[in-house]
Parts: structure tokens; C-alpha cells; sequence
């Protein structure tokens, strides 16, 4: 294992979430979250913190003092808007369906959530049809016994779903469409990026190593081209952000907004 991409990785989400979620006595859920995520939210001193994941191997001793619940991001038990705010860190892609993770985030939170995913970006796009990056998630197996880390954490390796800013914008602005909903996207780059370059004379190690001087400054002027991502959500209250269409009926009920309409239509 390169423990400098690693350790860079470790930093980006430390420095994301210190800059995006206030500690203030908030709750926080985290989905399909491990011991990284509880060593990030102790080092950030947050306290009121519930750690959720679908590995049976997990025990409640492991994430003291956080909680710990067993839970399918795909489908949590939790009503809505039972946190404060969500996190998922470098997981949707294990679930089969990504878009319904991200919604249920969005669903249970209060005020916002928090993913770290890959960008479909054209940087990838190239690693993937080079064979330079992974495009189903083999290694995440091997390294869990060959019986966990894939899909739904079974055997069964995933595929690695990217986003862009695009679609999680259009993914949010269906489920929720009565709102101006508020974006925010994080960059960053972690080198080496690939599992490839755990084996030492590895020719995809060697190339890698040898462009490492041209992505530094490829990075410098297309910083979305960076192969660490993240996006938070603002989860939006039923006073603000409200689309002209619409409007609050007398019994606190958001309706079509008639007089816009006839404005617009007549």
C-alpha cells in the first residue's frame, strides 16, 4: 500500500468536513462508515456522532464513544430528517442503486449531506480505457478476504459509479422539486490513485510515476480534473429557497402559486 496517496485522501475529507459541517452539538449520520470515519469525527471532536454500516463483522465496542447501528444505506430505518446532517464517505458506489442511496441521505437529514464519490471525469474516463484505474472494485474484495467489500459488501465486485455535478444536481432537483436546492463541490487530488501501483515494478506503476510531474500541473489549470471529489447538499426549510410557482397555503402546505401562473400564462 502507498500510504502518501492514502494519507492524502485522509487530509481532504478531514478538511472538507471541518469547513462544511459546524461542530455545534449536531447530529451526524454516517453511512456505510468504518474505523477512517471514526478516527476522522474523534479528531475533529464531534460527539454526537452515529456510525452506520452493512458489515456484519463490526461490533458496537469498535466505534466507542460514537453509536453504531446496522443499517442499508439503500433503505435506512430512520424517519425523515432524523440527523443533523449526513456523511458518506467513498461508499454509494458499493451500493447497486446509487441514485436511492444518495436520495435517502438527502431524506434523513435535516440540513445537509456530505458525499465523497469519484467524478466522471474525462481524466478518469482515459484511466479506465487505459486500464489504469479500476472500473469494478476487485481490489476492495481481495483485500476483505475475498468475501466482503463489494457490492452491498458481498463478494461480488462493483462497479464504480462517478458523478458529475450535473447529475447529482438533476438526482436532487427530481426527488425534492419544489426548492432552489445549494450546491457545493470540493477538489482535490490524491497521487498514486490506483491499486496498480501496489505492485513495485509494475509497468502501470512506472508510467504512472513517470506523468506524476505532468498531472501536477495538468491539475494546476483543470482542478476538476482531480481524482478525489466531494459534494454537499444543502438541505433546504419550508421557508426558503421556495420556486415562484409555488406558494404556503394557510395550513402550512406548499400549493401551486395561481397568481404567478396567471401572470405568466394569460
Amino acid at each position: 500500500m502507498n500510504f502518501k496517496g492514502l494519507f492524502q485522501r485522509n487530509d481532504f475529507y478531514i478538511e472538507t468536513v471541518k469547513n462544511l459541517i459546524p461542530n455545534d452539538g449536531s447530529s451526524v449520520l454516517i453511512c456505510g462508515g468504518g474505523l477512517l470515519d471514526k478516527s476522522v469525527f474523534e479528531e475533529l471532536e464531534f460527539k454526537n456522532v452515529t456510525i452506520t454500516n452493512l458489515d456484519t463483522r463490526t461490533s458496537e465496542e469498535q466505534y466507542h464513544p460514537f453509536i453504531w447501528d446496522f443499517q442499508n444505506a439503500q433503505e435506512l430505518s430512520y424517519q425523515d430528517e432524523s440527523f443533523d446532517y449526513v456523511v458518506i464517505h467513498a461508499a454509494i458506489h458499493h451500493t447497486a442503486m446509487p441514485h436511492k442511496t444518495l436520495l435517502e441521505l438527502f431524506r434523513v437529514s435535516k440540513k445537509g449531506v456530505l458525499a465523497f464519490e469519484s467524478r466522471d471525469s474525462l481524466l478518469m474516463k482515459f484511466m479506465e480505457r487505459f486500464d489504469l484505474t479500476q472500473t469494478y472494485e476487485h481490489a476492495a474484495v481481495f483485500h476483505n478476504d475475498c468475501k466482503f467489500g463489494g457490492i452491498n459488501n458481498t463478494q461480488i465486485p462493483n462497479y464504480i459509479y462517478r458523478w458529475t455535478e450535473r447529475e447529482i444536481e438533476k438526482t436532487i432537483s427530481t426527488y425534492s422539486p419544489c426548492y432552489d436546492h445549494k450546491f457545493i463541490y470540493r477538489y482535490g487530488a490524491a497521487f498514486p490513485c490506483t491499486a496498480a501501483l501496489e505492485v513495485k515494478g509494475n509497468l502501470k506503476t512506472i508510467f504512472l510515476k513517470s506523468v506524476l510531474p505532468f498531472y501536477l500541473i495538468f491539475i494546476k489549470i483543470f482542478k476538476k480534473q482531480q481524482n478525489l471529489f466531494a459534494f454537499y447538499i444543502s438541505k433546504p426549510t419550508l421557508s426558503s429557497s421556495l420556486k415562484p410557482w409555488l406558494e404556503i397555503s394557510d395550513d402550512k402546505e406548499i400549493v401551486f402559486n395561481k397568481e404567478w401562473a396567471k401572470e405568466k400564462y394569460r
